[in-house]
């Protein structure tokens, strides 16, 4: 469903098309892609797109993330959330979310094992 999402990228300064599909805990995907802007910093990642299309829903409980990302087509090497992606999967997901790329699964502690979070702010 990532590689799937990835063909609504809206990509045309860097062709370099991203998808997301987030599994929230009632079983529901969410997909996301990619949306760049002339403003470089106004971009939305496919993680984030995802992300926030669920919590406009209501949606808040998150189990699992898959990435996939290509600027040729070839979606069969590893796409990796960026540190913008991470700190919003953070906000919502613990250590043991789980990130699907193509070469495996990982936990969200595996790229952020000291995070910042609303916990740390308390």
């Amino acid at each position: 469903m990532a590689v799937k999402a990835a063909d609504n990228s809206y990509s045309p300064y860097s062709g370099f098309r991203v998808g997301a599909a987030l599994l929230a805990a009632d079983g529901r995907i969410f997909t996301g892609c990619n949306i760049e802007n002339a403003s470089f910093s106004l971009t939305n990642c496919a993680e984030r797109t995802a992300v926030f299309k669920a919590v406009s829903e209501g949606v808040r409980d998150f189990r699992a993330i898959s990435v996939a990302g290509s600027s040729s087509g070839d979606f069969s090497k590893r796409c990796v959330p960026c540190g913008a992606c991470l700190q919003v999967l953070r906000e919502f997901c613990g250590d043991d979310f789980v990130i699907i790329l193509s070469d495996g699964w990982f936990r969200l502690a595996d790229f952020m094992p000291i995070s910042f979070s609303g916990e740390s702010i308390k």
